[in-house]
């Protein structure tokens, strides 16, 4: 079937003509970052079609010399960018350049605040990539062929940046992608052999392809022979002693595609039973899709130094998919599979050591780095409570690195190890006390922390969606079992004394016929009404079962569809309030009534759940705030 050759002119994608315009005026003090991005595209690329043609050699087209090059050209005013990888199709093309395929792209772009440097430091947390080239031209020119199809099928694409593209068929007689960048006004000096050298050596002296220039003449001018420019080794497989540090940063912005240098790295070689290298980073910064479905893992998988697969999910679990780098084995076969990955001991090996060296990275810097360690919990933390529940063999390592807000701290900074809360526990104390709730505030304030107040015992302030999710996976750490203060019976042990518990009987007794009545208007609605214990200026408080899930989180997996099975809460009465005084004083079974369901409403708002009839609470309250005018007035 023949190709029309139809040339079409689309419109970018709207955040991509955003994009477009803040990169030119917030990068454009490091604009030299341009040339390292494309050939990180053109190197990732080339590792592609590797791993496409371990199963299918035809893709290589009798050329498997993986090579990028860079070329100039000073009269045109040009630079130019060329590989012999995968190369795109027409649609690949459109898909890839027109459009930006990553969640959270309006967040990004509604946290720039119009400050250059603040700005250049969150595109770099969304990526940069190809849209740099418009740093320095005006004008780019992208021709691509995929492997694998013919030569009519080529693609030439070009643009200025300005908001639209225009996209046409033409003759491409080899694979992969050639990128011609139409230099802007006063860039002259990249159209030097030298100065793009020199930036090759600077950003893109690791990458395990040979970057190629042609050579020059004794006249300076460039010859029809090619040279390599870079180093071409892979980074990893040099001792450590070897490589510097700005090395280190450089291969991690190749790598995990970030404009930014790394928190922390480790660098392994394993030996023995089996034979692997591994070079794992810790960004300085979360990407905005961290909490997309679909995000990509960041571990490059190399098998004796060639390349076999992107983003391998085996080789970490989802809790750490923030992490970047390389794995490189000795023992794996060239022709591995995504599908034989999944059940694979030398791969379960690999990650298990590979998680082992990140959590021992994280400890080392939580331990002798806490501010660093605070920096990484801020972006990341969430992240991470996902990991005692998904890592059972390292949740008690896990569980040490996880921080949390506090009663004992002013503030919603999350700076609390379980560790720092067990060496504080009270004589007597056997459980580590905790509250959930949908906000800081909202913990901060909640009437289940009043007895521990009174007596001081430090609660951590749980607010994070995904707390819910930790606590109900995370029920013990160093021998003290984990307790919600708003769920099940309160027990504090030992820190009661005698006498307290002895007062607890005397006025569950005093109170036996108020909790009767109350349980008898709310009937169904509760499991039971009781005194509370863990109340001292609130008049009630709505109690859980203890497998329960906060009403908050019900109401949010019920908002988005989910079926919650039903339970019924326990109301908690402190019948040393005034309000409750003065319902056991009330004969009037209608007062009565609607003050015990007005009770119980305000104690489902406190705990952040959903009123079934929201429209009577109102109507209650306003006949309440109605009699109490009334009373006002006839004093």
């Amino acid at each position: 079937m023949s190709v029309e050759a139809q040339k079409e002119t689309l419109e970018f994608q709207t955040e991509v003509t955003q994009l477009l315009h803040l990169m030119v005026h917030s990068l454009y003090s490091n604009k030299e970052i341009f040339l390292r991005e494309l050939i990180s595209n053109a190197s990732d690329a080339c590792d592609k079609l590797r791993f496409e043609a371990l199963s299918d050699q035809a893709m290589f087209e009798d050329d498997s010399d993986l090579r990028i090059q860079v070329e100039f050209d000073a009269e045109a005013r040009t630079v130019t960018v060329r590989d012999n990888g995968i190369g795109m199709s027409r649609e690949e093309v459109i898909q890839n350049i027109g459009t930006i395929a990553k969640s959270g792209t309006q967040e990004f772009l509604k946290s720039l605040s119009g400050d250059q440097a603040q700005d250049a430091k969150l595109i770099g947390q969304f990526g940069v990539g190809f849209y740099s080239s418009f740093i320095v031209a005006d004008k780019v020119t992208l021709i691509t062929r995929r492997a694998g199809l013919g030569s009519e099928h080529g693609v030439r694409w070009e643009s200025d940046g300005s908001g639209a593209y225009s996209i046409e068929n033409t003759d491409v007689q080899t694979r992969g992608t050639e990128a011609i960048l139409h230099l802007r006004e006063g860039e002259d000096e990249l159209t030097n052999g030298w100065r793009l050298r020199s930036i090759i050596s600077k950003y893109s002296d690791h990458i395990p392809l040979s970057v190629q220039m042609r050579k020059d003449d004794d006249k300076g001018k460039p010859t029809d022979e090619w040279e390599t420019v870079n180093k071409a080794s892979a980074l990893w497989a040099r001792p450590k002693s070897e490589v510097t540090e700005d090395e280190y940063q450089a291969f991690y912005k190749h790598v995990g595609h970030d404009f930014q240098d790394p928190l922390a790295w480790t660098h392994n070689r394993v030996e023995g039973n089996q034979e692997y290298t591994s070079l794992l980073y810790i960004p300085s910064k979360a990407p905005f899709d961290l909490f997309d479905r679909d995000h990509m893992h960041g571990i490059k998988l190399y098998v004796q130094r060639v390349f076999i697969m992107d983003d391998a999910e085996q080789l970490m679990p989802r809790y750490l998919r923030f992490v970047r780098g390389v794995v490189d084995s000795n023992d794996l076969p060239l022709n591995i599979s995504r599908e034989i990955l999944q059940s694979n001991k030398l791969i379960d090996g690999i990650r298990a050591g590979s998680v082992k060296k990140v959590l021992g990275l994280l400890e080392d810097m939580a331990n002798k780095e806490p501010d660093k360690y605070q920096g990484f919990w801020k972006e990341f933390g969430k992240v991470m409570k996902e990991g005692p529940g998904e890592d059972v063999g390292n949740r008690e390592q896990v569980a040490k690195l996880l921080r949390f807000a506090s009663t004992h701290v002013e503030g919603d900074g999350q700076e609390v190890s379980l560790e720092d809360y067990v060496s504080r526990m009270q004589e007597g104390q056997e459980k580590v006390y905790y509250i959930t709730a949908d906000s800081f505030m909202a913990a901060k304030n909640s009437p289940h922390l009043e007895i521990f107040r009174e007596k001081d015992i430090e609660v951590l302030l749980l607010f994070d969606r995904v707390d819910e999710w930790l606590t109900s996976s995370l029920n013990e750490f160093d021998g003290k079992s984990l307790q919600s203060v708003a769920k099940g019976d309160l027990d504090l042990g030992d820190i009661e004394t005698a006498d307290d518990k002895e007062q607890h009987k005397k006025i569950e007794k005093e109170a036996k016929d108020i909790v009767k009545r109350i349980k008898k208007v709310l009937g169904e609605k509760v499991e039971e009404v009781r005194v509370s214990h863990r109340l001292t200026n609130s008049p009630a408080c709505i109690v859980l079962n203890d497998q329960d899930m906060a009403l908050y989180m019900q109401h949010l997996l019920k908002q988005a569809g989910h079926d919650m099975p039903s339970s019924k809460p326990v109301l908690e009465v402190n019948p040393s309030h005034p309000i409750i005084t003065r319902m056991s004083e009330q004969t009037e079974d209608k007062q009565f009534t609607d003050w015990s369901n007005l009770l119980f409403d305000q104690a489902i708002l406190a705990e952040g759940g959903q009123l079934e009839d929201p429209a009577g609470f109102v109507s209650k309250l306003n006949e309440l705030m109605l009699d109490m005018v009334k009373d006002s007035d006839g004093k």
